[in-house]
């Protein structure tokens, strides 16, 4: 199930006649701007389900382009789709959810399931992993909402890819593909213009579960093997890795790391594991902040908002937990955590919008 969640009332895109912005450095973007009334204990606003993706299998991936204006799903039904953005304007509490609008799909895109995706920080470039072992890259064109030309396919893991995420390379401006999962449980980073493999990364030994970078040349990965590393491209090896009993990372959950975000200045990452908990760590400063249980069971997705005002996580248990990051001004005291979905099923993966305060869920139902 993937589904889209807004506040009551917000409006989501610019004004033009279409409702939906041009492009990902549209010129009408909104700024994310912070709405702490969802914390009030009194009169809470709440958000509320807007769409409903429905799939034959379980939808296993999905992501919003940088722009905004759509979003992309993959399932296990080897289905890629493309959905635009709802509008979100004049919203009512007594809104019902609605199909997602679909604007194109690729049928057995794999030949097994989707297991992620991820799209390039400019947009024109969509990749997904599949437990079949193999990556495709696609280009795709912005303006009409399409893929352009023969998908790429690279065949560089010898188990499931489990993520995959881009990067923009700052030493020559050239798109990386970062991913990672079973197997050997090597980090592969390969050029996108040419599908060459450039860095096979050794350092997890298990399973890698999640990728995220910033910067242009760095990047984090969190592990089955209860560890979260920091990379360096131009180290050519993990520069940091923070583990329950190692010192860079004492008081860290000795528990899996389902899920790493890491906000746009690389000073702060937050990493969800397998007993539910999640930590916060000041990179710079080499040590933990803190960690918390904004969860009963085990924490599958964690996403910083743009400026990283909040934290949205996603779980076992069904729920979707928002965490405000900066009510305190001090990260080392208790934080505010509200419930701000529910799910009939387990959900394993929460997004944000790029601007706005909707943010998108999937669960492991048929439905999205």
């Amino acid at each position: 199930m993937s589904s889209v969640f807004d506040l009551v009332g917000n409006r989501i895109f610019s004004d033009h006649q279409s409702g939906m912005m041009t492009s990902a450095k549209a010129k009408h973007k909104k700024e994310f701007k912070a709405r702490d009334d969802i914390f009030d204990e009194e009169n809470p606003t709440t958000f509320l389900k807007v769409t409903e993706l429905k799939d034959e299998q379980p939808i296993r991936a999905a992501a919003f382009h940088p722009g905004g204006e759509i979003y992309a799903t993959g399932s296990n039904s080897r289905v890629l789709c493309i959905c635009a953005m709802p509008s979100l304007t004049g919203l009512s509490a007594s809104h019902a959810a609605t199909p997602a609008t679909e604007i194109h799909r690729i049928e057995k895109i794999h030949k097994s399931s989707v297991s992620c995706l991820a799209w390039s920080p400019c947009g024109n470039l969509i990749a997904t992993g599949s437990s079949d072992k193999t990556i495709k890259l696609m280009r795709f064109t912005t303006s009409t909402h399409n893929f352009a030309g023969t998908p790429m396919e690279l065949r560089i893991h010898d188990g499931a890819v489990r993520d995959l995420t881009f990067m923009q390379d700052s030493s020559n401006q050239t798109s990386l593909l970062i991913s990672g999962g079973a197997g050997d449980c090597k980090i592969y980073i390969c050029d996108c213009d040419t599908g060459t493999p450039i860095h096979a990364l050794s350092g997890h030994t298990g399973h890698v579960l999640s990728l995220c970078t910033w910067g242009g040349a760095m990047f984090a990965s969190g592990s089955h093997d209860r560890s979260v590393r920091f990379w360096d491209l131009r180290a050519g090896t993990f520069i940091l890795k923070i583990s329950p009993h190692g010192p860079a990372g004492g008081g860290s959950p000795a528990s899996p790391a389902c899920t790493v975000t890491v906000d746009e200045s690389g000073r702060l990452l937050a990493s969800g594991h397998e007993d539910g908990s999640c930590m916060l760590y000041d990179v710079r400063g080499a040590r933990v902040i803190q960690t918390f249980q904004p969860h009963a069971a085990e924490l599958r997705s964690a996403h910083l908002c743009p400026r990283s005002f909040y934290l949205l996580t996603g779980s076992f248990d069904k729920t979707i937990a928002l965490t405000n990051l900066h009510e305190q001004g001090d990260l080392e005291h208790p934080l505010s955590t509200v419930t701000v979905g529910t799910h009939k099923d387990k959900v394993i993966q929460t997004c944000w919008h790029p601007t706005e305060m909707a943010f998108l869920t999937r669960t492991t139902s048929e439905t999205c």
